[in-house]
């Protein structure tokens, strides 16, 4: 199986989390891994939006979650039955395919029923005795199976119920066999018996069925024609006729009419408390419109996914695009501290304790001996940029500078300059458009032995427009520790003209008591000389939670 791979950031991703994978799935695809695809599993924050656009790059595939669905491991080309198939036809299915249930379409591939090999062996090795001599038929599928050809008669496909009589013995015999039944109800099944033909087209039964290829003689053709008698002539054999005869039910009075159904774009969990079901052996996968897409069985659940994640500037599943962990994740390039996970097997894991993951891309173009494309440079470079608020911020490092000037060479960009319009273009809180957005743009989870905080950040030229919005964001930031059930939630908002943030903060009381930076006022402390989440506040905070 050719597996998919997707590059993908953390939730509600930046500028550095979506360059980092729209660079490093173009660094795979240049190294001939074509089956390698930028991804993201959030939109972009206004900052991103600006940079992309500028560059005219388009916005990696979204992903809002990678749980694994019905889709994922389905097969797409079922073995179906046509609704008007024999039983006959059905038996050569599921001979020829090796398949244990064979999903009853109409014409236009709905499914309209299920039947099994199991209950087709039962419905004729385990008959009840009222019913041995019953065939349940058309004449135009008993045609079918019987590969006859019609001598008298029209052959309609009504299915109806009919009493099989054998003529093999004397006339005399024959006839008192019959007497007392519904001649309308008979399907007589004889060779070139001439006296039996005769007493059936007589008695004007329903069908006459002519076995061993011999003809009917003019004279019976045109009488059986006048009492209204269907003439059949097969080339098979009586017993063989009386056997097929039998199976040239429609599948439709067969199947099971009631069966487990699932939507494609259902998880696989809800496909697994189905098959979990009582006598349920396999469910029907349906398509949008309804449509058969296929049949999901037990192994189903075991079959391989068709995708796998590499992961960018993160580690730690609660940060992942959900689905995450029960994924394959191939590689996971990283600037941040280690919380993942064991994986199943050996990976490819980069890390370092540079600024930005686009240091790290930018790394593995130069150990490949690769050139990245003009736009891909400049991408990079607008990601180490906003990831080191222009070199500035106390995580950049040396390789973090080294790499930047290598891209400015590629990029035809000047950093200076490129770093300035792109905290110009998008430091102002009204391009979120609203609080929440504001607050979850950038908004990261970690946790702390029985803590779980929630850390956002965002970076402004100037407070006006913060404590002009000040109340909207302490409630946006209530509903978010709310609904995340965290200890405290928290914004940072980096001005980065003075390189202070104030952190609005809504959590535990007891913070102010341990906090150690000045507090403004209620939930509003400043932070001088603070621009990093990941090196300076998340262990400040982690810190504290140790006095609280």
């Amino acid at each position: 199986m050719i597996k998919t791979t997707y590059v993908i950031g953390h939730r509600n991703p930046d500028t550095d989390s979506i360059a980092s994978a729209i660079g490093y799935a173009a660094l795979k695809q240049q190294l001939g891994d074509k089956t390698v695809i930028a991804a993201m599993a959030g939109a972009p924050n206004p900052q991103t939006r600006y940079i992309l656009d500028r560059l005219n790059i388009p916005d990696p595939l979204f992903l809002a979650d990678v749980h694994p669905k019905v889709r994922d491991t389905l097969k797409r080309q079922p073995v179906t039955v046509d609704r008007q198939a024999s039983a006959y036809e059905a038996l050569e299915l599921f001979n020829g395919s090796g398949v244990r249930v064979l999903p009853v379409v109409d014409a236009d591939n709905r499914p309209c029923g299920m039947l099994s090999l199991l209950r087709l062996s039962e419905s004729y090795l385990l008959p009840s005795p009222d019913k041995l001599r019953q065939v349940t038929t058309s004449l135009q599928g008993l045609a079918r199976t019987l590969a006859a050809v019609c001598a008298v008669g029209t052959l309609c496909d009504t299915a109806m119920t009919l009493n099989l009589f054998i003529g093999a013995m004397l006339e005399e015999s024959f006839s008192s066999r019959i007497d007392g039944h519904d001649p309308r109800q008979l399907l007589i099944m004889t060779g070139n018996r001439r006296t039996i033909q005769l007493a059936a087209i007589e008695r004007g039964v329903r069908v006459l069925v002519i076995t061993g290829g011999h003809p009917l003689e003019e004279g019976l053709l045109h009488q059986a024609a006048q009492q209204g008698v269907t003439v059949l002539l097969t080339p098979h054999d009586t017993a063989t006729a009386a056997w097929l005869a039998r199976l040239s039910t429609p599948v439709s009075f067969l199947a099971e009419q009631e069966f487990a159904e699932i939507g494609v774009d259902k998880s696989l969990t809800a496909l697994r408390q189905k098959l979990l079901g009582p006598n349920v052996s396999a469910v029907l996968a349906l398509e949008g419109d309804g449509t058969l897409a296929g049949v999901a069985t037990k192994s189903s659940l075991l079959a391989p996914l068709p995708y796998r994640l590499i992961l960018m500037d993160h580690n730690e599943l609660g940060q992942a695009v959900p689905g995450a962990d029960s994924v394959e994740i191939a590689e996971v390039i990283d600037h941040h501290k280690l919380g993942n996970s064991h994986s199943n097997s050996p990976i490819s894991f980069i890390t370092s304790p540079v600024g930005s993951t686009c240091t790290l891309v930018a790394r593995r173009y130069r150990e490949c001996g690769i050139e990245p494309e003009q736009k891909i440079a400049a991408l990079l470079l607008a990601g180490i940029l906003s990831d080191t608020v222009i070199l500035k911020s106390p995580t950049t490092t040396a390789a973090d500078q080294q790499t930047a000037a290598w891209l400015e060479e590629r990029s035809g960009m000047v950093a200076a300059d490129f770093g300035r319009d792109i905290f110009a273009a998008s430091s102002s809180l009204k391009n979120y458009g609203s609080a929440d957005r504001v607050v979850g743009a950038d908004f990261k989870l970690f946790t702390h032995e029985k803590y779980s905080i929630g850390l956002g950040q965002v970076e402004v030229i100037g407070f006006d427009e913060f404590y002009g919005m000040r109340e909207e964001l302490l409630n946006a930031l209530a509903e978010v520790k709310r609904r995340d059930n965290l200890f405290i939630a928290g914004l940072m908002v980096t001005d980065i003209t003075t390189e202070t943030t104030l952190f609005l903060v809504e959590g535990h009381t007891r913070i102010a008591h341990v906090m150690e930076y000045p507090q403004l006022e209620p939930h509003l402390y400043e932070l001088k000389n603070v621009m990093s989440r990941k090196k300076q506040m998340v262990p400040h905070l982690l810190k504290i939670l140790a006095k609280v």
